[in-house]
């Protein structure tokens, strides 16, 4: 069974900077995709951003040019780096892995995110 486990959630000022890493128990390119969802209160879980097997990236429109996914391969790592963040991007955030012929999801236990000053 696929683990995922976040590192990095903490309190950050408006406009400040923050990076999640999400460390995953196998090779990373064992993957169809991984990526970062979040969920505030009362909300629907949201895709932050994707980057698929190839390389090929997708961003959700509120966080455009100023989140950037990466990952390391050798590390296992998929990471997230936060810039000119804002108050509405305070939610628990999830690192999700996406394997098999059905897009099979996997989750990590979430890692809180709050942007306040």
């Amino acid at each position: 069974q696929v683990q995922l486990v976040e590192f990095g959630g903490g309190l950050v000022q408006p406009g400040g900077s923050l990076r999640l890493s999400c460390e995953a128990s196998t090779n990373i390119f064992n993957f169809n995709a991984m990526g970062w969802y979040r969920q505030a209160p009362g909300q629907q879980r949201e895709l932050v951003a994707s980057i698929l097997r190839s390389g090929d990236i997708n961003y959700g429109d509120s966080v455009e040019g100023r989140f950037t996914i990466s990952r390391d391969g050798a590390k296992n790592t998929v990471n997230l780096q936060m810039d000119t963040m804002k108050p509405e991007d305070t939610a628990i955030y999830y690192c999700n892995a996406k394997s098999g012929w059905f897009n099979t999801d996997s989750w990590g236990q979430g890692t809180q995110v709050t942007v306040s000053s």
